[in-house]
């Protein structure tokens, strides 16, 4: 595993010729604002940074502690990324508006107490499942176009998604959308695996006590599809971020937050000190797809993956059809 030093050491080392662009969806607060505070620093500010969330005063303030230079160009985007229209609207906008698109960060999340309730959208779909895969798809199917012009210039073109590699569940091929049989445990071990196969992280899988290896079509992944272009994606591990304080509703959460967090405190990581992780996986690999664990090291072949040729076929299929992409 890198130390922190190495890591940091790194990333003070980028410097792309020409100046990047950098979208940072969850970038309000928690991960994805430490990640892109870290990619401020490590650009000197010599960058144009886009910040994707829901919270104005929060983004602005982000933007604030950025440093400046007579490059810097930072702005702030409004999209609640749980319903899908919103983010075809945002990516809309960026596809008029920006010229290319070399980084693209994605750590939407959803905290809830409700273990079996899955709690919808207006649009029919688990929130949670929203926020862990969907809106994180969609992102990157209606951007590739601006990636790719990234990648045509012989720039960087790279995606991380921040989620849970090395935690997934086997899915269940005939439940994809969890409307059948939900739970919160399930949705969050579905969205592990979803985003495995999104990205395709590719193994050779069991028959018959018997590894064989596949070939996979290029329209069931991104990677397969764009073999140039890096897709990551990064469990986080414990980290000290807003997304854990206890809800002003919750009196036994309230009550027992300040013994979880004397108890995590040394378990766990700083919001900065992820950001320089998430940092360091996000411009770490020339193309391809990876797993990383919390200190952005490459986890284990296979390690918690449930990927089949099946699966990732009717995954992207029921993607395309849940998020009505363009084909």
């Amino acid at each position: 595993m890198p130390s922190l030093s190495s890591v940091c050491a790194s990333n003070a080392a980028f410097a792309p010729a020409n100046l990047p662009i950098a979208l940072f969806v969850g970038g309000t607060s928690g991960i994805g604002q430490a990640t892109a505070q870290a990619f401020a620093r490590s650009t000197n500010g010599k960058a144009h940074i886009i910040i994707c969330g829901r919270n104005r005063s929060a983004a602005e303030s982000t933007i604030a502690s950025f440093p400046k230079s007579s490059q810097s160009n930072y702005e702030f985007i409004e999209c609640d990324a749980s319903l899908l229209k919103n983010v075809h609207a945002t990516t809309s906008e960026l596809l008029n508006k920006i010229p290319k698109l070399n980084f693209v960060v994605l750590s939407t999340g959803y905290l809830t107490s409700k273990f079996k309730d899955r709690e919808d959208t207006s649009e029919g779909l688990s929130k949670k499942l929203v926020l862990d895969y969907y809106a994180r798809w969609k992102f990157i199917y209606e951007l590739m176009p601006l990636l790719r012009k990234a990648k045509e210039a012989g720039e960087d073109a790279k995606v991380l998604s921040v989620l849970a590699p090395g935690k997934g569940k086997p899915i269940d091929l005939e439940d994809l959308g969890l409307e059948k049989d939900y739970s919160l445990l399930k949705a969050m071990g579905n969205g592990a695996s979803y985003n495995d196969l999104m990205v395709e992280v590719s193994f050779p899988f069991k028959s018959h006590s018997m590894y064989v290896l596949t070939i996979h079509p290029p329209s069931q992944s991104f990677a397969a599809q764009e073999p140039t272009m890096t897709f990551t994606h990064i469990f986080p591990g414990l980290v000290r971020t807003p997304i854990f304080h206890p809800s002003p509703s919750s009196y036994l959460l309230r009550l027992l937050y300040p013994l979880w967090y004397i108890l995590s405190y040394f378990l766990s990581f700083s919001a900065k000190e992820s950001g320089e992780y998430h940092l360091y996986a996000l411009l770490a690999g020339a193309k391809g797809s990876f797993r990383r664990g919390p200190k952005g090291d490459v986890l284990k072949e296979g390690e918690g993956y449930f990927g089949t040729e099946e699966a990732k076929k009717k995954l992207w299929e029921h993607t395309v059809k849940v998020t009505k992409a363009e084909t």
